[in-house]
């Protein structure tokens, strides 16, 4: 087990000083391993949000639920009774008295609601479900209608729809892209590793000749592939944060315009481990490939 970690021990080391052995061909593979990791991290962040910034922007996951004019308090009871057995709904009621009055405060309508000789308003539940998908939603809309004394359920079903085939349009064109930056991923440190085997060829002539096996003539490349890629994808995550960071200022400003309070989320923690494994991986496979290749041309 001793021998085992030391020869991964010394593996890390060659790969650390072959990365610092030549600084400025290093820095311009992780800056292209960054890149192409950044471009598909800050589009599926920006999607994210845009997702939050449509739900909460545009009330797509309110249902609006409107009594009978001659609902009872009882009966209107029956009904918040309902959704607060239901689960996984977040609602408010709206009393018939307070939709008039507001409906009175409308430029152009007060004259109008005091012409009229009775309250025409009903009551109403503003319902918001949890799950915000375009089946569900539809599925609670619905159910709703068929409770007593519901007159009317309001959903802007084409709405939701068009803006849910968006989404799932923006994730698709994503891991498209993405697929493509991780095949040049690949290609960059098979390159790298390639001429580094092509450089070093007398040493791994000699050192098979005395006994060394594949595994441990490998081992090095794989390591400095790995820690290339995860170097890339940490490179990514900073370039992300400081894409949001700058447009933070403007996306607020341009929200305040709107009359609304939104601000871009970074992703967490756990964004940059993602990319920073997804980095190593991706170096590991191009740094596999490349050996097996050129260890084949030494046979």
């Amino acid at each position: 087990m001793n021998a085992w970690l030391t020869q991964h021990r010394a593996a890390l080391a060659s790969a650390f000083r072959r990365l610092f052995a030549a600084p400025m061909s290093s820095a311009l593979s992780l800056l292209v391993i960054g890149i192409a990791l950044t471009l598909p991290a800050f589009g599926y962040v920006l999607l994210d949000n845009l997702r939050e910034l449509g739900s909460r922007a545009s009330g797509v996951k309110q249902i609006s639920v409107f009594m009978e004019l001659n609902a009872s308090r009882q009966e209107t009871g029956e009904i918040e009774n309902r959704l607060r057995q239901a689960g996984g709904l977040d609602w408010r009621f709206v009393p018939r008295e307070d939709a008039l009055r507001r409906l009175q405060q409308t430029e152009g309508m007060a004259e109008i609601v005091a012409s009229l000789p009775r309250n025409p308003l009903p009551d109403a539940f503003i319902v918001e479900p949890r799950d915000s998908g375009p089946a569900a939603l539809e599925a609670l809309s619905r159910e709703l209608a068929g409770w007593p004394k519901v007159a009317h359920v309001q959903l802007d079903s084409a709405w939701v729809k068009r803006f849910d085939a968006f989404l799932r349009l923006g994730r698709l064109a994503l891991a498209l892209l993405a697929g493509l930056f991780a095949a040049g991923l690949v290609a960059v440190t098979f390159n790298t590793i390639r001429l580094q085997v092509m450089a070093q060829a007398a040493e791994i002539e000699v050192a098979r000749m005395i006994g060394a096996t594949d595994a441990f003539i490998r081992r090095p490349f794989y390591y400095y592939g790995a820690l290339q890629g995860a170097l890339g994808g940490l490179l990514a995550a900073a370039l992300v944060l400081a894409g949001l960071h700058l447009l933070a200022g403007p996306v607020g400003e341009l929200a305040a315009l709107y009359a609304t309070a939104f601000t871009l989320h970074a992703p967490v923690a756990s964004g940059a481990a993602v990319l920073g494994i997804g980095g190593a991986l991706l170096g590991w496979l191009g740094a596999q490939l490349s050996v097996s290749l050129s260890l084949r041309r030494f046979d």
